[in-house]
């Protein structure tokens, strides 16, 4: 089943009660899409139209979240390295995502979008010394992983290969950076205003909630096929001065593929841009959202 145009017509969305999951539902609602909402929890009531509670890695919570269901949005997952025992993220967030991308595909579901993240490379999160590769960080920088999560992000995105190799399910994965609300963002970029160092290993991105929702909407509609592992960020970084300079005074040995100019940020997001037509639309140092022309021209800065 798909809608008017061709796009989906009912969308299940996993983690549907998180900081993400919440700012796509009103997203996806807003834009006449049906929703059926899953999650293990609900501090607050959902919009959505259809409402379950329920561990993605059971299968039948996944098979009775499917019904009727012709796109998927893939969030639920236990989201930081240190959010319970090693073998619970690992096994919540592979398992979780397997369950979701393999129900979905052999009952015809053509399309997924899943949270992959910017730790899938595994320099974030690392406890040893180390540094990227290179600058900016793109969808195929060498990975050093000596984390659960990260590991399993990876896997995770592996994971989507698989199954569109399997079954011809078109799957979208977002590295997410931090993604925030405006105001949560303005408290991070003012706690590493004093700290600068403690974010160079991500290049100080993030993405605001809203152009994450956005995103998330471009994947479930943009004419792509096959799996994608796609990088985002804003247009800019958490930083207050200009990328060189940051990257002069906190990461000089690392490389540098291309010039930066201003404040650039040090995620290449040119796959999204060019796969979605998805261009950031807000900035953490600028209250007034960016025009699309704006965005469009930070985007190719």
């Amino acid at each position: 089943m798909t809608g008017a145009e061709g796009g989906p017509h009912r969308v299940l969305v996993t983690g549907a009660a998180g900081r993400i999951g919440r700012a796509v539902v009103d997203l996806l609602l807003e834009h006449g899409l049906a929703v059926t909402a899953l999650s293990v929890v609900y501090p607050q009531p959902c919009p959505a139209d259809r409402v379950l509670m329920g561990d993605v890695t059971d299968e039948q919570n996944v098979a009775a979240a499917l019904e009727d269901v012709d796109a998927v949005v893939h969030l639920a997952a236990l989201p930081h390295r240190d959010a319970g025992a090693p073998y619970d993220v690992f096994r919540t967030n592979v398992c979780g995502t397997f369950a979701v991308l393999s129900q979905a595909a052999a009952r015809g579901v053509r399309r997924a979008v899943i949270a992959s993240s910017i730790n899938a490379f595994g320099v974030p999160m690392n406890h040893h010394d180390v540094l990227p590769a290179y600058f900016p960080l793109d969808e195929d920088i060498p990975s050093d992983v000596d984390d659960w999560y990260s590991h399993s992000k990876g896997t995770d995105e592996r994971t989507a290969a698989m199954a569109a190799r399997h079954w011809g399910i078109d799957v979208v994965a977002f590295r997410f950076p931090l993604v925030d609300t405006a105001e949560g963002l303005t408290r991070t970029a003012a706690r590493l205003r004093d700290d600068p160092a403690g974010a160079v290993r991500e290049g100080w991105s993030y993405l605001d909630l809203r152009d994450a929702a956005r995103a998330v909407l471009a994947g479930l509609t943009a004419p792509v096929q096959g799996a994608h592992v796609l990088g985002l960020s804003a247009a800019d970084t958490l930083l207050p001065v200009p990328t060189a300079e940051a990257l002069a005074r906190w990461a000089p040995r690392v490389p540098l593929r291309r010039a930066v100019h201003g404040h650039e940020p040090l995620v290449d997001a040119s796959r999204a841009r060019q796969l979605l037509g998805f261009v950031p639309l807000h900035s953490v140092h600028d209250p007034d959202p960016l025009t699309d022309h704006r965005a469009v021209e930070a985007a190719r800065a």
